[in-house]
């Protein structure tokens, strides 16, 4: 479990570590400002038009008044001359404020045009920085794997390693295992549920038999010592048949 464990979070660190994933969201992030400023430039390129048209409307009714005043004069009218002059003086003033704002919004305009051109400049220089240390990063990690694969240090050759070491305490530990049992049974105290009713029986009885043979040679071998006088020809080798005799006969010399 602390193996799965260390490699899944290993894992999720190395995934979250990963320099090519935070060089690609420094990247959104300059494409959302560089966004952001275009955004900026159309809404005051926007602005600067609607005061143009004013400024054009204002200016033709200011001609207008002009040719009104003049007109009502050649009628006599110095009353509605004098109205629309001052209307003309109203519209002066007006003028006067819409080319005040005209002109901060073409300097506004002027900035942000800069800005967007600079911006664009460096979010392009910077994709291909990233581009190229991407490539490094990848082709570097490439060749970690593969010399960690040749020199067998890697992460996979570890878990094999640890996966063989697993197995081979398994196989010892089956192996004593099986050992013990087997001295159990031979003892008694396991039954064998397997083995005919009474085995145990059976089989102290066998080793009790025997026992009793090897008594009983070894009885015979001292007799027959005692009535030979330890002949000599205990130290010699028997024919090349005599183990067929083995088991056979009564023979406490072989």
């Amino acid at each position: 479990m602390r193996t799965i464990f260390r490699s899944k979070t290993s894992k999720a660190l190395d995934k979250m570590e990963d320099p090519r994933e935070t060089l690609d969201d420094s990247y959104e992030q300059q494409l959302k400002l560089l966004q952001q400023v275009r955004q900026a430039l159309s809404e005051v390129a926007t602005a600067k038009k609607r005061i143009d048209l004013q400024g054009q409307e204002l200016g033709a009714r200011y001609q207008r008044l002009a040719g009104q005043a003049h007109e009502a004069l050649g009628h006599g009218r110095e009353d509605l001359a004098r109205a629309a002059l001052e209307r003309r003086s109203l519209i002066e003033r007006q003028v006067a404020a819409l080319q005040q704002q005209y002109t901060a919004l073409q300097n506004q305009t002027a900035q942000l045009e800069t800005r967007e051109r600079q911006l664009a400049e460096q979010v392009a220089a910077f994709r291909i920085e990233k581009e190229t240390i991407k490539a490094t990063y990848t082709a570097s990690e490439a060749q970690v794997r593969a010399n960690e694969a040749v020199a067998g240090i890697g992460s996979t050759m570890n878990d094999i390693g640890t996966s063989l070491d697993r197995a081979r305490d398994r196989v010892a530990q089956m192996q004593a295992r099986a050992a013990a049992t087997d001295e159990l049974l031979s003892s008694g105290a396991l039954q064998d549920l397997t083995a005919a009713p009474d085995a145990d029986i059976e089989r102290q009885l066998s080793a009790l038999s025997a026992q009793s043979e090897v008594d009983r040679q070894l009885e015979a071998m001292k007799q027959a010592d005692a009535a030979a006088g330890r002949r000599g020809s205990d130290d010699q080798d028997g024919g090349a048949d005599e183990w067929l005799s083995i088991g056979r006969g009564p023979n406490p010399s072989q």
